[in-house]
């Protein structure tokens, strides 16, 4: 149209690239095709036509949430002439209704981050991966702590809930990892453990908590409740991590593992792994951090216990045994995720696995057990006959073929004979250190059909007899020998030269 203005059509319509017959057209109608052609129409009558605006329009306005399938079955109810092959025409109408006359919407807002700025604590529950250690199933989170600006992130396996310990313990472990502590730590794990506490419980955790990033020089800051999408940087994190040990867990072949430390090691090492493809940004990171304090601070709980006539105490509604020279004694406990740490005064005297109420027992206000055998093995020789009825029998078998044992002879013997021959077996593996040797035995037998037999047992596992031990010979030198040094001026003066 330019070279219009001053050529004749022929002319520019050859500049152009175009043929004299796109020129003419073009001087008779300048508009484009697109503008020209006219929208296209129905093809076919509106199936919502009747009940669009007199029925479908009041319900949306009134309850914008309403979904595009609870009001066809409405229609569907209250007129039987619509058809139900209208659901996706009503999908679409109501979507373009909701955009155009539709509530308000949230808006997230994205952020920059400095480096050195802010670290973000959550729990993330991995039960949808059905780990296993040694074939029972394992019941965890994992505790998750990552830096906004370059990513670096700590995972810790937690056997409970969001509690404060758990929350203390994998950010304290998390910083001195790092090897530093950001200006502002992230979390919204306390609301979650706050939900079923009291008002002073609360604020005593909300107290604790304050002081914990007080130590290390951070503001708690933490989002507003059920909005997930402010903790974006963690919640992100979540499933990045937990889909990298899913697809680790296909490549290793099992979802199985010897034991709780070969499962911490394992995810130790896929967020080593993660760890490493941000080395450059971490160390940029590193750099804007704030430096730790000397030392670490609290990050477990304290209770006073004594010790029962039973050979335990009860702790959180979990009783724990203990050696018994223990009875009658106060002890000063600390409570972690995993494990409890008594104190006998200032001195430690042992660790136990912490134990916990599965929550359908919890509901029905019963008790847990922790039992370890070698505690209350030696009064249990004196009196087998109290493993029939013992309140925490099924705790007390170290593995599942004593359990098998204890079933096929309390089904097949006395009961009197059962519990002593179930003892002795559990005295033969205490005394001789043979638990998982004669585990494997114990279940050979079974398999076999037979019973225990606990005198070949323990012929088997008794030590070798004292003629094995080879002749030791040892030869005495003369004291003879002691005089010639002497008499050559040796400086070794004999034992009888002292005297």
């Amino acid at each position: 149209m330019k070279l219009r203005r001053t050529h004749t059509r022929q002319v520019a319509s050859a500049k152009a690239g175009f043929s004299s017959s796109s020129g003419a057209r073009l001087d008779a109608d300048p508009r484009l095709p697109s503008i020209k052609q006219a929208p296209r129409g129905r093809r076919r009558p509106d199936p919502l036509a009747a009940v669009w605006e007199s029925e479908i329009v009041p319900m949306l306005r009134a309850e914008p949430g309403l979904r595009p399938i609870t009001i066809l079955h409405e229609m569907l109810r209250r007129h039987a002439d619509l058809s139900p092959d209208v659901r996706r025409t009503l999908e679409r109408r109501v979507r373009l209704w909701q955009a155009l006359h539709g509530a308000e919407r949230d808006v997230i807002f994205r952020q920059t981050h400095p480096p050195g700025r802010q670290g973000l604590s959550d729990f993330t529950d991995m039960a949808s991966l059905g780990l296993t250690i040694a074939g029972e199933p394992l019941e965890h989170r994992l505790y998750h702590f990552c830096l906004a600006f370059s990513g670096w992130e700590h995972a810790q396996v937690v056997l409970g809930g969001e509690s404060f310990v758990a929350l203390a313990e994998g950010l304290q472990n998390a910083l001195w990892a790092l090897g530093g502590a950001p200006a502002e730590h992230r979390s919204d794990s306390l609301s979650a453990a706050f939900r079923n506490l009291d008002r002073d419980a609360a604020e005593d955790q909300t107290r604790r908590y304050e002081a914990l990033c007080a130590h290390y020089g951070m503001q708690p800051t933490r989002n507003n409740p059920s909005v997930a999408h402010e903790n974006g940087a963690i919640e992100a994190s979540h499933g990045h991590l937990k889909t990298a040990i899913d697809q680790a867990l296909l490549l290793r072949g099992s979802r199985d593992f010897d034991d709780l430390d070969g499962y911490r090691r394992f995810v130790d090492e896929i967020v080593g792994r993660a760890n490493a493809g941000r080395r450059r940004a971490i160390e940029l990171e590193r750099a804007q951090l704030r430096p730790l304090p000397p030392r670490r601070t609290t990050d477990y709980e304290e209770a006073i216990v004594t010790v029962t006539r039973s050979g335990g105490f009860l702790l959180r509604r979990v009783f724990y045994t203990v050696p018994s020279r223990l009875i009658g004694r106060r002890l000063r406990v600390r409570l972690y995720d995993d494990r409890l740490e008594c104190f006998l005064g200032g001195t430690p005297v042992l660790t136990l696995q912490r134990g916990r109420i599965p929550s359908g027992r919890a509901a029905r206000g019963m008790t847990g057990h922790v039992v370890d055998y070698r505690h209350v093995i030696h009064a249990l020789r004196r009196k087998p006959a109290a493993l029939l009825n013992l309140i925490y029998r099924d705790q007390l078998f170290p593995r599942p073929a004593f359990r098998q044992a204890w079933d096929t002879l309390i089904a097949r013997r006395p009961a009197r004979d059962a519990c002593r021959i179930m003892v002795g077996l559990l005295a033969l593996a205490h005394e001789r250190a043979c638990e998982a040797e004669l585990a494997a035995t114990l279940t050979a037998a079974l398999e076999a059909g037979e019973l225990p037999d606990l005198a070949a047992l323990r012929a088997r596992f008794e030590p070798a007899p004292a003629s094995s031990v080879p002749p030791i010979a040892v030869a005495l030198p003369a004291l003879a020998v002691y005089d010639a040094l002497l008499s050559t001026g040796g400086q070794v003066p004999c034992a009888g030269a002292w005297a």
